[in-house]
């Protein structure tokens, strides 16, 4: 059974209440909180599923780089984050921990220093 969102306009919260697609044209649920019948309805966050080949084209738009500010470490935590979720997958905590010192204004520099096995233990550049 689906969990619906509302509003109780008694407590002003925002209660999720668990109903089937059945009853949701004709439930009248209380609020869990403080029992009132004075619910609205609230609609969540919407998401929509995309092939990988999407997921893909819509990174490699150029557009997704304007705004990114290589000298910024928070610009850059900020472009990474979208790239993650993009991905639509858990990239790992290695990821979530450098996207954190990012935003906290760390340099790339001193990360690389101190996590040199971050993206496969390899340089990206092959030495000569």
């Amino acid at each position: 059974m689906p969990f619906y969102d509302y509003r109780c306009s008694s407590c002003q919260q925002k209660v999720s209440v668990k109903l089937s697609y059945a009853e949701y044209d004709t439930a009248k649920p209380n609020c869990p909180l403080c029992g009132s019948a004075n619910l609205k309805r609230v609609i969540g966050r919407v998401r929509i599923a995309k092939s990988e080949e999407a997921r893909m084209e819509s990174m490699a738009d150029p557009t997704n780089f304007s705004g990114v500010d290589e000298n910024d470490p928070k610009s850059v935590a900020k472009f990474m984050k979208k790239m993650g979720s993009e991905m639509g997958e858990d990239l790992g905590p290695e990821f979530n921990d450098v996207v954190e010192r990012l935003e906290s204004g760390e340099s790339p520099e001193s990360i690389e220093q101190t996590m040199p096995n971050v993206g496969g233990g390899e340089s990206a550049i092959p030495e000569e």
